[in-house]
């Protein structure tokens, strides 16, 4: 099975590097990343359920669309690009901000990432690739947030953090 490097950045996002994905996840280097949050015309927010066969965060619900770019490849291209293959969607992206994280994930493996966030509207359901996402599900702003509060441990850490700028931003 072929395995995808991930570009390893600066705190600025400078590459510094490359290394295979899994590799960086162990040694728990920092690396540009991607989250795209899509939202319908109501508000609502699609959200996936990641495949139970991820070797990292599997079943966890997350944003609709989570990766990394390929060396040589824009961020943007690379989110387009994932939320084509993970979910079947072609919308416009925009960007939104960026966030440097780190955790501690399950199987020993630390997430570091540089995160570029980028949203879009779409109201159709997704067309689900069944190798990346087990389900996925709309939902609203608030219950969202009651959930993550009350049940944060079905969520990515990844999510937990992204999701706040976007509550806290659409609450203004």
């Amino acid at each position: 099975m072929f395995e995808e490097n991930v570009i390893l950045v600066d705190n600025n996002d400078n590459q510094v590097g490359l290394m295979p994905k899994l590799e960086a996840h162990q040694k728990g280097l920092l690396h540009r990343a991607f989250s795209v949050f899509i939202f319908n015309s109501k508000y609502e927010l699609l959200l996936q359920k990641r495949a139970s066969s991820k070797y990292h965060s599997a079943g966890l619900w997350t944003n609709t669309c989570c990766s990394h770019p390929r060396e040589g490849e824009k961020t943007l291209d690379a989110a387009n690009r994932r939320l084509i293959e993970e979910m079947g969607i072609q919308t416009s992206l925009r960007k939104v901000h960026d966030f440097i994280y780190r955790a501690e994930l399950d199987n020993d493996l630390t997430e570091y990432e540089f995160d570029h966030v980028f949203y879009g509207i779409y109201n159709e359901d997704p067309v689900i690739n069944k190798d990346e996402v087990d389900d996925f599900k709309w939902i609203d702003m608030d219950s969202l947030n009651e959930d993550i509060r009350t049940n944060g441990n079905n969520y990515t850490v990844w999510f937990k953090i992204a999701f706040k700028y976007f509550y806290n931003y659409l609450k203004k």
